[in-house]
């Protein structure tokens, strides 16, 4: 079992920066593509980003490309967010998301995810 932990969220105003982190444990990720998502009030989860399992590959929701960047920290078995120039549209509860997966496929349906963290809020004020 991988046990997923989210921090960094809050509150911020439009335009300013946060750093998510999601930190796991059980087992290492090194070898799980991970993911976040955002969940909004009534809706379901929207992906927001992806990195493979080496780190090497990234892929965005088109409303974050060149804002929000992915990274991993396999030695630290840490996964982080950063969004800058954030819009009150980016607020919502982000989930980071592992799956055990090491091919070259991305993956941005949340059902293909088996483990999930609790979700940390962020927060934009216009």
């Amino acid at each position: 079992q991988v046990q997923l932990v989210e921090s960094g969220g809050g509150l911020v105003q439009a335009g300013g920066s946060l750093r998510l982190s999601c930190a796991a444990s059980g087992r290492t990720i090194s070898r799980y593509a991970m993911a976040w998502f955002r969940q909004a009030p009534g809706k379901g989860r929207l992906f927001v980003a992806f990195i493979n399992w080496t780190g090497g590959s990234t892929y965005y929701a088109d409303s974050v490309k060149g804002r929000f960047t992915i990274s991993r920290d396999n030695a630290e078995n840490t996964v982080h967010l950063q969004m800058n120039s954030l819009k009150p549209e980016d607020a919502g509860v982000y989930c980071c998301a592992a799956d055990d997966y090491t091919g070259s496929r991305i993956f941005t349906n949340p059902k293909v995810y088996d483990y999930w963290g609790q979700g940390t809020q962020v927060t934009v004020s216009s």
